[in-house]
């Protein structure tokens, strides 16, 4: 019988928490209309000797070219004294993040936490226009929030490919760290797929982060990670604590156009669930893969990636197609699971009621 020999980490599919907390990049303590996002024309080909040689001189076309897109955000909300002190005094709290333009009419996207407990909302643009905002759309489970303000002829910066970007490249972040407006900082991408286990964060939350050593403060919030194509490929967000420098966390702009349709038209995420809790293949122990017949004599794995169902809800969809503990799911509707959290996201927006397609390892071999 299937067993796990040690404690469970668990993920649970479609979960539709609330909240979800971020080590953010800012704001600064205390503190529908359809999208037609461009898409990048990269191949995530082997990078050739061209491609290596093409760092750019300057990223002052970039930057130039971006910055009428780029927004700054200013919070004003209230603080209360707690609920057993004597003086019920409010306070003010403002707050400053970053965000950036997707379409000509004011549609504005930026963090969840940039204008969460907000009563107010001002977005200042480049020519020093500002305008009262409203919240068009809000997800904290992906810490994305979508604003609109009455201005038109806006000037959007396209939505690149989060997908073909590679360990390596080039990437400028625009924002308004500390204050300072409209500030670029340069720098490559570090890593990609960073989970809530690389950075402390609600586990409630979908995170598949891209790391960027692109100096990112707090007040960069909600900005635009960029290509060198001028394309948005990430939301900044977070940095990492615990007095590490030079590391950042931005939300793959791919995550982000996906739930785009949601948020303008319900003004939240409504999330699918396979009703199961998973733990990725790579934090088995050496007992638990034995049982699973995944590894070879010598002890190493046959299977590099996979989501390890360590339990089944009762009458839950994986339930009526037969899943159990102990089955590993190393394909979800055509596309490769390498680790539990990609599958939790691609099970949660699938879409209620739809069918999907898995692919499951079972006592070592391969069924549909």
């Amino acid at each position: 019988m299937f067993r796990l020999s040690c404690l469970a980490l668990i993920a649970v599919i479609g979960a539709c928490g609330r909240g979800a907390a971020v080590v953010d990049a800012g704001p600064l303590p205390p503190g529908p209309s359809a999208i037609t996002p461009a898409v990048s024309t990269k191949t995530p080909d082997s990078p050739s000797p061209e491609r290596i040689a093409a760092a750019p001189l300057s990223f002052a076309p970039i930057a130039r070219g971006a910055d009428r897109g780029v927004v700054t955000i200013n919070t004003v909300g209230e603080e209360v004294d707690g609920p057993f002190s004597r003086r019920r005094r409010a306070r003010e709290l403002k707050g400053l993040g970053t965000g950036f333009i997707i379409s000509r009419d004011g549609i504005i996207v930026t963090n969840n936490h940039v204008i969460e407990g907000a009563e107010s909302i001002s977005v200042k643009l480049s020519d020093e226009r500002v305008f009262a905002a409203t919240v068009v759309g809000r997800d904290p489970p992906t810490d994305m929030a979508v604003l609109r303000i009455d201005a038109k002829e806006l000037v959007p910066l396209p939505l690149g490919d989060s997908d073909v970007l590679d360990v390596g490249d080039w990437v400028v972040a625009i924002g308004n760290p500390f204050g300072l407006s409209h500030t670029v900082s340069a720098g490559i991408v570090s890593a990609k797929g960073r989970t809530r286990e690389d950075v402390p964060l609600d586990p409630a939350g979908y995170y598949s982060f891209i790391q960027t050593d692109a100096s990112i403060n707090p007040g960069n919030s909600g900005g635009p990670l960029l290509n060198l194509h001028g394309e948005v490929v990430g939301i900044n967000s977070a940095i990492r604590g615990g007095g590490a420098q030079g590391i950042g966390f931005a939300i793959p702009i791919n995550m982000v156009k996906q739930l785009l349709p949601m948020l303008l038209r319900d003004g939240h995420v409504t999330r699918s669930a396979i009703g199961v809790q998973i733990r990725d293949i790579r934090e088995l122990s050496d007992e638990d893969r034995v049982q699973l017949k995944i590894v070879d004599p010598n002890g190493a794995l046959l299977v590099t990636g996979g989501a390890v169902i360590i339990y089944v809800a009762g009458g839950g969809p994986a339930d009526r197609a037969g899943l159990a503990p102990g089955d590993i799911i190393t394909s979800f509707e055509g596309q490769p699971i390498d680790r539990s959290a990609k599958l939790q996201w691609l099970a949660s927006t699938l879409g209620v009621g739809k069918t999907a397609s898995l692919r499951v390892l079972r006592d070592g071999k391969t069924v549909d």
